[in-house]
């Protein structure tokens, strides 16, 4: 009789341990040092800064120290894992003195503390979203007119005002300042409702749901994949992961990670403040 005593607290310590051994996360959101304007954010050329400039090296190499302090034993960038291989080389390239970092918030920041900290590579988990039949139809189908009638929608957005767009100041305040404000949980949170309006609202036809279906294949779709290919890496027990992405993206990324019960989302801005 006195082994069901000992067998009901192995169970309950197995248990316990299951939910107590999450992996670390801290997801770092930042603009994009190279300013593609391929987002929803865009950046007049005035606004613009040059990231290689000595003022803004040694403020990248004074984040890079903060991040450092996080420990991470993996990082995870914004690229799709198709280039896994090329960013395996450029990295390789980089570590043998052989490569001058780009203006890439992957490269400046991550390439940069992956060699201080002796990671070896940096994983690719980037990914496109799905659309269903019904968007794919109007986006990449032949009826030009059906086409044209949701792209001029989406350009000539009426909610434009209700966006939460807040004002950059990485030009007045410099990038650490600009991490900061986008790695706010409020923000973060406020900048999710973007995906609800707007195109989110369009109607193909009279109370359908063209809008959230292309929502759900651009957006939330995305992301959720994106946090699938984090969830392939080969993760051990004392892992710690670092993620570089858009900050765009950590409305849905920061709400999977709490979510999950395998990950343990950290404050960034403890780091960076």
């Amino acid at each position: 009789m006195k082994i069901y005593p000992l067998l009901f607290t192995l169970i309950f310590t197995l248990q316990f341990n299951a939910q107590t051994n999450k992996t670390e996360v801290l997801t770092l959101g930042s603009f994009h040092f190279n300013f593609p304007n391929n987002d929803f954010v865009q950046t007049e050329l005035s606004n613009q800064i040059d990231v290689l400039k000595p003022k803004y090296q040694e403020e990248i190499k004074s984040i890079v120290q903060k991040i450092e302090r996080f420990q991470p034993t993996i990082i995870v960038i914004e690229r799709k894992p198709s280039k896994q291989k090329y960013v395996d080389s450029i990295f390789n390239s980089y570590l043998r003195g052989e490569y001058d970092l780009k203006r890439d918030e992957s490269q400046q920041i991550g390439f940069r503390l992956a060699k201080k900290i002796g990671i070896k590579k940096l994983y690719c988990v980037d990914e496109w979203g799905e659309f269903n039949q019904q968007v794919d139809q109007v986006l990449f189908g032949k009826d030009s007119l059906v086409q044209k009638e949701f792209s001029n929608n989406f350009k000539e957005n009426t909610d434009t005002n209700l966006k939460f767009n807040p004002n950059n100041v990485f030009k007045v305040e410099g990038i650490l300042a600009e991490l900061i404000k986008l790695n706010d949980p409020k923000n973060i949170r406020k900048s999710l409702g973007n995906y609800l309006i707007g195109p989110f609202k369009y109607e193909s036809d009279e109370g359908d749901f063209f809008g959230v279906n292309f929502e759900t294949g651009r957006w939330f779709n995305r992301n959720l994949k994106i946090f699938r290919n984090i969830q392939r890496i080969d993760i051990n027990e004392n892992d710690k992961i670092l993620v570089i992405f858009g900050s765009g993206h950590m409305n849905i990324l920061n709400i999977l990670f709490e979510s999950s019960p395998e990950f343990e989302l950290v404050n960034t801005n403890s780091f960076l403040q």
